[in-house]
């Protein structure tokens, strides 16, 4: 009973991964905010760290609507953690760990052959995940890159976070503006990258949705296709068949009795 609510309260082990990685990256936002004094870091994380939390809000609400019990999640499972966590303010942050030891406790008892197993299952779901994953990293990483690149480049017009923030978006939108680009040769080179990732996120994206919406209905098989009650009516006539063939084979041996008296 104890195994089963915990399969049941660990979401896809996909999804589970996607959040717990999340969690770390938050938690290292934090300790950068506080161990680096730089201006355009601090606007870096400040803004990826407003999209986390509405994930992680979004996270919080997607296990409260799904929880069999939602006073167990909430005050049993640090669900009012996972609330505080989602908060945009950085002393919160710190309640992300609590989310990140569920994460990590529920896919230690689920296992890994079992999780490697639901996401090749699911591989779409996974690679969709996966892109999304890359799409935060480039986000952060990214801008803080391409600023460190171009921001005293000559003829450079990247020389603010703000500016290198809406380049990565608007080029990992694959919308492409063009008010910002980079000037310089490495500039370009992660410029490329950046596009890349933009163009397979919404690539897998679209692929997802079609395949969600318009995959014909998997039709169950005949083993599937037998409830647990059709097996055992089976099972009760498979019984009644030998049971007759015996009760014969005992007619016979006494009438064998029988005739050599």
């Amino acid at each position: 009973m104890a195994i089963d609510r915990k399969r049941k309260e660990l979401r896809n082990p996909g999804y589970e991964i996607f959040i717990g990685i999340l969690s770390i990256l938050s938690m290292l936002n934090v300790i950068l905010l506080y161990a680096v004094v730089d201006p355009n870091l601090d606007t870096v994380i400040t803004a990826l760290n407003w999209l986390l939390s509405v994930v992680f809000l979004a996270d919080f609400i997607y296990r409260l609507f799904t929880a069999e019990s939602k006073a167990r999640y909430f005050f049993r499972q640090f669900g009012w953690a996972d609330l505080l966590a989602s908060l945009p303010f950085p002393q919160a942050k710190i309640l992300r760990v609590f989310r990140l030891v569920r994460v990590f406790r529920l896919l230690r008892q689920y296992g890994i052959k079992q999780i490697a197993s639901s996401m090749l299952k699911d591989r779409a779901g996974s690679a969709l995940l996966t892109l999304l994953l890359f799409g935060f990293l480039v986000l952060e990483f990214g801008t803080l890159g391409i600023l460190r690149l171009e921001q005293y480049a000559p003829g450079a017009n990247i020389t603010t976070a703000s500016d290198a923030l809406w380049y990565v978006i608007v080029t990992i939108s694959t919308v492409g503006y063009g008010d910002r680009y980079p000037v310089t040769t490495n500039g370009r080179i992660v410029g490329t990258l950046i596009i890349i990732v933009g163009v397979g996120i919404f690539g897998t994206f679209t692929g997802y949705l079609a395949n969600l919406f318009l995959a014909p209905t998997k039709k169950p098989s005949s083993a599937e296709a037998h409830s647990p009650s059709d097996e055992a009516r089976t099972k009760v006539n498979h019984l009644r068949h030998l049971m007759a063939e015996q009760q014969a084979s005992i007619d016979e041996i006494e009438e064998l009795l029988r005739a050599g008296r």
